[in-house]
């Protein structure tokens, strides 16, 4: 018995570590790199936001979100950018459209 518990303390310790962000915390971080983009300033001519929501996700895994200013409605796509190793996603900002 104590064997079997030795081995699998051992075999737990071995586990590589998953650092794990809260959903809040992970939106957050999602949104602030909109807000933060040059790209979607651009995109919406600098109009002033109206609300930003979580419309989905595309097949390749990544996050699509909806930026409404008054003229129009701005697809953008967070790609999932996971690290080599321990630690968090980060994410690429794809702007692909602009409000015309």
């Amino acid at each position: 018995m104590k064997r079997q518990i030795l081995s699998l303390s051992i075999l737990l310790i071995a586990l590589p570590a998953e650092a794990a962000v809260s959903g809040f915390y992970d939106s957050a971080e999602q949104i602030g790199l909109i807000l933060s983009s040059e790209a979607v300033a651009d995109a919406v001519h600098q109009a002033p936001i109206g609300s930003i929501s979580n419309t989905g996700t595309r097949k390749d895994g990544a996050n699509e979100w909806t930026v409404r200013v008054q003229e129009c409605d701005l697809k953008v796509y967070l790609k999932p950018v996971l690290p080599n190793g321990p630690g968090k996603t980060t994410y690429e900002l794809e702007a692909p459209g602009a409000c015309e």
